[in-house]
């Protein structure tokens, strides 16, 4: 427990650190009331936390017992990868596989984390801890802030919240599968995913963004009839670097490639002569 750099904080006398905002420009955007920032963290942390019923139910339906159910919340708590390692194991994929896959989805975090290190500047003594809340809701609600006490504010806020929040409905949900029946029949694998996407579409603002999102999209349902389960999952990420390798071709046009082609033609009738 989920990309850019922070400015230079202004220093003062005997160097110290002047708390000013974390935003890309000093004063670009006015200072929101906290409770404003409260308000908009509650609204996520209440709103994604309320999905853990539905991961309680998908994961004791996939056969996990309580406890590991428990578990997986307490110590992962990372809705996208608990439901990837889940809803493997129920569609017959290796342990190891879905395990991948799940870390894999995870590893974003750790991109989180080197923004949001930057921006919340806590204690190191706080860090570890704080680091097990860097998910995609604290950051999609952290980074937007204008000063670093909303940052924080914002932060602490749904973490807490969602943190709290989300043990329990996955407790909740896995005592009552039993009560609900067949829990496929009721479609809850598919929430955290569908608030994962909500959280991440407004996010895609530029054509690359779109273009790798969409591809990986692609590549997932081309692939998940053939592979095992899980390994779709891996194999989508490589929608990226295909997209930004197209994208250098692009930005090189045929100019550029013809003069290049020159360039090797001349070496070549270059080396002939000597």
């Amino acid at each position: 427990m989920a990309e850019q750099t922070a400015p230079p904080e202004s220093t003062g006398p005997a160097g110290a650190i002047s708390a000013g905002p974390p935003g890309p420009e000093a004063g670009a955007r006015p200072d929101k009331p906290d409770a404003a920032v409260v308000r908009d963290a509650l609204g996520v942390g209440i709103a994604v936390g309320l999905s853990g019923f539905a991961f309680g139910v998908t994961s004791a339906g996939s056969g996990l017992s309580l406890l590991q159910t428990c578990v997986l919340s307490l110590l992962v708590f990372t809705g996208a990868s608990q439901f990837a390692l889940v809803g493997a194991l129920a569609a017959g994929g290796n342990p190891y596989t879905a395990a991948a896959g799940a870390f894999f989805l995870g590893v974003r975090n750790a991109f989180y984390g080197l923004r949001l290190s930057q921006l919340l500047a806590l204690p190191r003594a706080v860090r570890p801890f704080a680091a097990h809340w860097v998910i995609d809701e604290t950051t999609a609600v952290t980074l937007p802030q204008p000063t670093r006490r909303a940052a924080r504010i914002g932060f602490t806020v749904t973490g807490l919240t969602l943190y709290v929040l989300w043990n329990l409905t996955t407790l909740v949900g896995a005592l009552g599968a039993e009560a609900l029946g067949d829990t496929d029949a009721w479609g809850l694998d598919a929430a955290s995913p569908a608030v994962f996407l909500a959280l991440l579409a407004p996010m895609l603002t530029s054509t690359t963004e779109r273009v790798t999102a969409g591809l990986a999209v692609l590549l997932a349902l081309t692939l998940l009839p053939v592979l095992p389960a899980g390994v779709p999952v891996l194999l989508s990420a490589l929608a990226a670097p295909v997209v930004l390798f197209l994208m250098g071709r692009t930005k090189r046009g045929p100019n550029d490639w013809n003069a290049a082609d020159g360039s090797a033609t001349q070496r070549k009738k270059g080396e002939r002569r000597s």
